[in-house]
């Protein structure tokens, strides 16, 4: 008896490109027109454009955080404005959040460094870092790691899980090689 093989089913183009192309719109920075997207997915434009159709039809729900929108001759996701508060806050925090160039000068210090007393950090610098040493502190990016031997005993500066996470580091180990200071 001779056994058939069943064909596999051929895999839906639109439906294979609508991950592709949620993805491409999340990370964009800007509208992506309908050609440039065909271009990056190697896809036919029309396909793209039915890929289109049909997320647009996802979003399109009032429970969506996103929706998918033409603007400005390209594609792009926006987020819901029933969601403004929550993406207000968001950003809010992250204004505070921000590092000035003094802030993220001296967490490389205290990153190369550590641990580092702020007497050490002040000496490269060349000023003082009491303020930024607290507003890194107050953004969990740095933490007392210890106290120097001898005299005074000064406080020794070492950065934390969150500064690991912030500049997606596995560990301190990995940072670029450093110019000496």
């Amino acid at each position: 008896m001779i056994q058939r093989q069943e064909a596999e089913p051929v895999p839906d183009p639109v439906t294979t490109l609508e991950p592709q192309l949620e993805a491409l719109l999340f990370v964009a920075s800007e509208p992506l027109p309908l050609k440039r997207l065909a271009e990056i997915l190697a896809a036919e434009p029309a396909t793209v454009r039915e890929a289109l159709g049909r997320l647009g039809q996802v979003f399109a729900g009032r429970s969506r955080g996103v929706h998918l929108v033409e603007i400005a001759g390209g594609w792009r996701l926006l987020t819901n404005p029933e969601c403004a508060d929550a993406v207000a806050a968001l950003k809010e925090r992250r204004e505070k959040d921000r590092l000035s160039a003094a802030a993220l000068e001296t967490l490389a210090i205290i990153a190369y460094k550590q641990p580092v007393s702020r007497a050490e950090i002040e000496r490269i610098r060349g000023v003082g870092v009491g303020p930024v040493l607290r507003h890194l502190m107050e953004l969990d990016l740095v933490r007392v790691a210890g106290r120097e031997e001898g005299l005074g005993r000064a406080l020794l500066y070492g950065t934390t899980h969150s500064f690991l996470d912030r500049f997606g580091l596995k560990s301190p180990k990995v940072l670029p090689a450093s110019l000496e200071m």
